[in-house]
């Protein structure tokens, strides 16, 4: 399921948005700061960020450099405003497109759709970490060991961590973004899948290891 970040420090406009993401099925997590924007996403990673420009503290074209140079985050700017300057400083700040307050709800759906969909078409299909290589088109893994096809579950999981190398992922993540929301199985899975990947890893990438953050989730390290 997507997940977007929408981030207003006016709650009218910020329920408005979340409200209209959610009855289109996307996953929103609310944040009326850029400081709490932030504290949010070194918890829960999200595809795409609604961020408005006028904030106190951390305003709008400050979060969107941060999102766009440390989280890699495509953003979508809304603003009150109709100078071209600043429309000008969003786009040079990094962001993807450009809202004016007041829009409709279906702008709004339709700028999220063409900003996730131009991620889709430029995204890269494949990820090297390490000695290790993974191939999202055709699901293999490969080192200089040899080609790996992994069940489902596992690719999956495993692409979450190399795509994150270095970043502690939780176990609530992975159980989102791989089961689902509505998983109500026994979390013992994740840790069976886990140790399944770290086998394989011994024995194809030994220079990656999975690194248990306890009572958070998992990081994949690179050893030399």
């Amino acid at each position: 399921m997507i997940r977007i970040l929408a981030v207003d420090d006016d709650l009218n406009m910020l329920h408005f948005v979340a409200s209209e993401l959610r009855l289109t099925g996307y996953q929103v997590i609310e944040a009326t700061s850029g400081e709490q924007a932030l504290d949010l996403l070194n918890i829960k990673p999200v595809d795409i960020a609604i961020v408005d420009v006028m904030m106190p503290g951390i305003d709008g074209f400050e979060l969107t450099k941060t999102l766009r140079s440390d989280f890699d985050i495509p953003v979508i700017l809304l603003t009150a405003r109709h100078h071209i300057e600043d429309k000008e400083k969003g786009f040079l700040a990094g962001s993807d497109d450009y809202l004016v307050k007041p829009f409709d709800a279906k702008e709004l759906l339709f700028r999220v759709k063409a900003v996730l969909r131009r991620y889709d078409q430029t995204a890269d299909s494949e990820l090297r970490v390490g000695s290790l290589t993974i191939d999202f088109k055709s699901y293999e893994v490969r080192s200089p060991k040899g080609k790996l096809i992994l069940p489902l579950k596992e690719f999956e999981i495993l692409s979450i961590l190399l795509s994150r190398k270095e970043q502690v992922v939780t176990r609530e993540t992975i159980i989102e973004r791989v089961w689902g929301i509505d998983f109500s199985g026994d979390e013992r899975t994740i840790t069976v899948h886990i140790k399944r990947i770290r086998e394989r890893l011994e024995r194809f990438a030994p220079d990656l290891k999975i690194v248990t953050v306890r009572g958070v989730g998992y990081r994949i390290e690179v050893t030399n």
